[in-house]
């Protein structure tokens, strides 16, 4: 498709192009129904009347190119605008409309649960531009996996790039969603590609002889030199040879992807070739698509032709050229060809325009926050972070903090009173690390981090179905976490109300231990707890931090701030008292 409008003021150019649908609609229809009356005149009545039916019937063809082109329009005009209002609706995270992803939540994974990964209010429904199956599973995967530094740098570097691409962002998103609706299944198309050559040689005979012989029946029929019984005869004779390649042709119509993947595709494919870029990256994924020699919109392009001949051949226009001049064969015979020139590419192609689907949706989202921070990915054990912030909280009303765990600090122990804020700053660290890994700048000043992997305790909750307790899977969890400690890499873990399941004397004699036991691995982490006795033990690189309230009168006022030291004081006791327990 080529952007021969404003897409700028969208709501002025989609008015413009609803009225010319809506005038080319009625010319359409006046053209169809006079070619039926040509038909009917010409063979009841006044026979030179069909020779009219072709410039008509061109006349008609073209009609229906144009009353596509601007329905295409129309549609991604609309889509500019939704994409428009979506992102507005993502800077104010107002995030219940959009796709919360719940299929890839996964309790057994080291950390998507806890962070808010996927779910309601989420940092998927924030990340999540891909309007394709499989460009959604792919960004999921992303956001759950491990990435080694090298990866990470190389994606920062590529998303930096691409997301100055304001334009291509913008138009790349909106075509999928402009054309991309009902995604149907390519296992079969596939399949299809692989077949044999469905081309005979003696097909070359009816399609040489099936236009030439068919314009002259038509053309002496026409002029009177022949009987109306000739024409018949003429048809029932290309319903004998049509079905030599009717077979061939219903199973590829059975198989062509729908018409909306291959536009996307198409329209993907310009995009690529039409922009430039100078990451390394960009430019690997880019080539497939485009180089010097060969242009994978123009085969797509093709196939999306080939794809509509052949699952419209039951529409009355073609059904009438088909049986006049056997088109059925010129239509196979080019099928085989495009088939032939472009079997290794096709699938390859679905599986890089994924990839862009899912660095497309990091650089929307780099670009509409304006994330520009690099990370300083250090050699040894140490997380530094300034001013980092949660990225699913208003910017503006999020309140930064500043964190460090340096070398010979092993652990945070994190005590506050109730809603000061420890969850949801163990949480801002984890989903900072996570964007980190992914290529993602982390909402902070400054981020530097060591090579570690992420392991979250924090929502473990029973199941009546396997018959575990909330305390015994939080027990499965720290299992898990102690032996992921003692794996080659180390571990950077955030465990929030340790051991909450269990009375205060276990429960402070177990975490002790813990603690003791994580200090002996490569691993850093934090814990947070309400025992204040943790806080008064003397362990060496274990850290003390915390969140403070202040009560005034019959309110519990937070700061959000973190800062050295145990915490001074808790609130239950006052928040009981204002949800209406008393104390005697």
């Amino acid at each position: 498709m080529i952007l021969d409008f404003n897409y700028r003021e969208p709501e002025t150019t989609l008015k413009k192009t609803s009225k010319r649908i809506a005038g080319l609609s009625i010319s359409r229809l006046v053209l169809f129904f006079s070619m039926l009356a040509i038909i009917i005149i010409g063979l009841s009545e006044v026979q030179w009347v069909l020779f009219l039916f072709f410039p008509v019937s061109i006349l008609f063809v073209l009609s229906i190119k144009r009353f596509n082109k601007l329905k295409d329009r129309q549609a991604f005009l609309k889509a500019i605008l939704a994409v428009n209002d979506e992102n507005l609706s993502r800077k104010k995270r107002e995030l219940s409309r959009f796709d919360q992803g719940q299929e890839f939540m996964d309790k057994k994974h080291p950390f998507s649960n806890d962070l808010d990964l996927f779910g309601e209010h989420s940092l998927f429904q924030l990340l999540n531009h891909t309007v394709s199956g499989e460009g959604r599973y792919l960004l999921a995967q992303e956001m759950k996996a491990y990435h080694p530094v090298a990866k990470s740098k190389e994606r920062y570097a590529a998303i930096q790039e691409l997301s100055t691409k304001k334009d291509f962002l913008l138009h790349f998103e909106a075509f999928g969603k402009a054309f991309l609706r009902e995604e149907k299944a390519k296992t079969g198309f596939y399949e299809w590609i692989n077949t044999a050559n469905q081309w005979k040689k003696f097909f070359y005979i009816p399609l040489v002889i099936g236009p030439i012989v068919g314009l002259g029946v038509l053309g002496a029929t026409v002029l009177g030199y022949i009987t109306p019984g000739w024409f018949s005869l003429w048809l029932l004779i290309g319903a004998f040879a049509l079905s030599w390649v009717l077979r061939p042709l219903m199973a590829a119509g059975k198989v062509m992807p729908d018409e909306g993947d291959l536009k996307t595709f198409t329209a993907w494919a310009r995009l690529l070739e039409g922009v430039s870029f100078k990451d390394n990256t960009l430019n690997t994924l880019q080539k497939p698509i485009y180089d010097k020699e060969f242009k994978a919109s123009n085969s797509l392009k093709s196939l999306e032709q080939q794809s509509f001949m052949v699952q419209n051949r039951a529409n009355m226009v073609y059904l009438v050229f088909n049986f006049l001049f056997w088109t059925d064969y010129i239509v196979l015979w080019r099928l085989e060809r495009w088939k032939a020139k472009n079997q290794s590419h096709v699938h390859f192609w679905q599986t890089c325009f994924n990839e862009w689907q899912v660095l497309v949706s990091l650089a929307a989202f780099t670009d509409q926050e304006g994330t520009h921070t690099p990370v300083e990915w250090t050699t040894g054990l140490n997380l530094k972070a300034e001013s980092v912030k949660h990225p699913l909280l208003l910017p503006d009303k999020c309140i930064p903090n500043n964190f460090a765990l340096c070398e010979g600090e092993k652990i945070v122990l994190l005590t506050g009173s109730n809603m000061s804020g420890k969850t949801t700053f163990m949480r801002t660290i984890g989903v900072n690390l996570v964007l980190a890994g992914m290529g993602l700048s982390p909402f902070a000043k400054s981020f530097s981090t060591g090579t570690f992997q992420l392991f979250t305790s924090m929502r473990n909750t029973d199941s009546l179905g396997e018959s575990v307790s909330s305390f015994y899977a939080e027990l499965a969890r720290i299992k898990k976490l102690l032996d992921q400690a003692e794996s080659d890499l180390p571990v950077f873990f955030l465990l929030d109300e340790i051991l909450k399941g269990t009375n205060t004397t276990d429960r402070v004699m177990g975490s002790e231990a813990l603690i003791n036991q994580l200090r002996s691995t490569h691993s850093k982490g934090i814990i947070s707890t309400h025992d204040i006795e943790l806080a008064d033990l003397k362990i060496e690189g274990v850290m003390n931090y915390s969140f403070h309230s202040t009560i005034r009168e019959n309110e519990i006022l937070f700061d959000y701030k973190i800062k050295k030291g145990p915490c001074p004081s808790f609130n239950a006791h006052k928040l009981m008292e204002l949800m209406g327990i008393k104390f005697n």
